[in-house]
């Protein structure tokens, strides 16, 4: 196994993990600007076997993800685990329209403070007073879906961010791995900014994130194909089902995850020999469920991106790690390496 210090090549660790169907990746969320949640699910998910981070293209985000890691291994030896090497940190993108890196915002103006919203939030961004906590906000649409219909009075804005600015600096703070969420129509706009993600890691994996809500099939395999013209074998594809929906832990929740996966396995890769090693994660909807299902329909994939249930099954131990007692860490790091060990099956499962 490799220790935390060891030098390798990380772009090939990464592939290796990748050729291996065992990759795991743990999405603190894109639009996710909680501290102290991304310092407690990265340290968790690292003790439990975590190949990598998916966190919120900003800085202090990262900074906060390897102080996690870097907790991580310091708990290693006490609570008898070993880590065998340092997960990869990856910032999440996206272009406006993208579920993924919109923040909602309430009319209250137009609301009648019926609070149907304030429970539906997963992340507890909507307090009583109704005006949302944009650091917690991961724009999953939950809050609109139980809005009256007629208030509209739930609407979304766009986290933008400058990517010529604040990529060098996530990358400077540790990011090794970017991802582009590109599930909009716009396909001129979309490579440009891709082509920026590409020039800020040269010699490291950049990650797009395709869903279908906008693009049909045939859009979603040209999308893929103008990817891979910019990044060629160091693009990987996120198959997105249904964006941030694993709030459910049962198969048909992951059901559209496992579809859009075999969409891109037999339109794509089965009929074009260039593309056959293409890394797919799967991801939107997975649950504890996702491997299964994807090995019962006999469908291949390189790792699986888990969010919403991720986090929901260590949310009651949630704390700032150094202030977490023995017993409460073993606990979490128990629920999160049951959930890993349910959906990949390869060497990186070492517990």
């Amino acid at each position: 196994m490799l220790d935390h210090k060891s030098k390798i090549d990380r772009f090939s660790l990464y592939k290796d993990l990748l050729s291996s169907s065992s990759y795991f990746k743990l999405v603190c969320g894109a639009g996710n600007e909680d501290i102290m949640e991304v310092e407690y699910l990265t340290f968790i998910y690292t003790l439990a076997g975590c190949s990598g981070f998916d966190v919120s293209a900003s800085p202090q985000i990262v900074e906060a993800a390897n102080r996690g890691i870097n907790q991580a291994f310091e708990w290693a030896t006490e609570i008898n685990i070993k880590i065998p090497f340092k997960p990869f940190i990856t910032v999440s993108v996206g272009m406006p329209g993208d579920h993924h890196v919109r923040k909602a915002k309430i009319d209250l103006e137009k609301c009648i403070s019926c609070n149907l919203c304030v429970p539906k939030c997963p992340t507890d961004a909507i307090p009583n007073n109704l005006v949302i906590k944009k650091d917690l906000c991961i724009g999953c649409g939950n809050c609109e879906a139980v809005c009256p219909p007629f208030s509209s009075a739930i609407s979304y804005e766009h986290n933008k961010k400058e990517l010529t600015k604040i990529l060098p600096m996530c990358v400077a703070a540790g990011a090794e791995s970017i991802e582009l969420h590109a599930g909009v129509p716009d396909d001129a706009t979309t490579i440009s900014e891709w082509k920026v993600v590409s020039e800020s890691v040269p010699n490291g994996m950049i990650s797009m994130c395709l869903d279908r809500f906008h693009l049909s099939n045939l859009h979603l395999i040209e999308r893929i194909k103008s990817a891979w013209e910019i990044a060629n074998d160091r693009l990987i594809i996120q198959a997105d089902g249904v964006p941030m929906g694993g709030s459910k832990d049962d198969f048909n929740t992951t059901l559209q995850a496992i579809s859009i996966a075999d969409i891109i396995n037999k339109q794509l890769k089965l009929k074009d020999r260039k593309f056959r090693k293409l890394p797919i994660l799967i991801s939107g909807g997975t649950n504890s469920f996702t491997g299964s299902l994807a090995r019962q329909c006999s469908v291949p994939f390189n790792g699986i991106t888990i969010g919403t249930h991720a986090r929901k099954v260590i949310s009651e131990h949630k704390n700032i790690p150094s202030l977490m007692n023995r017993k409460a860490i073993i606990s979490a790091v128990e629920s999160a390496n049951k959930l890993i060990s349910s959906n990949i099956i390869g060497d990186q499962i070492y517990h």
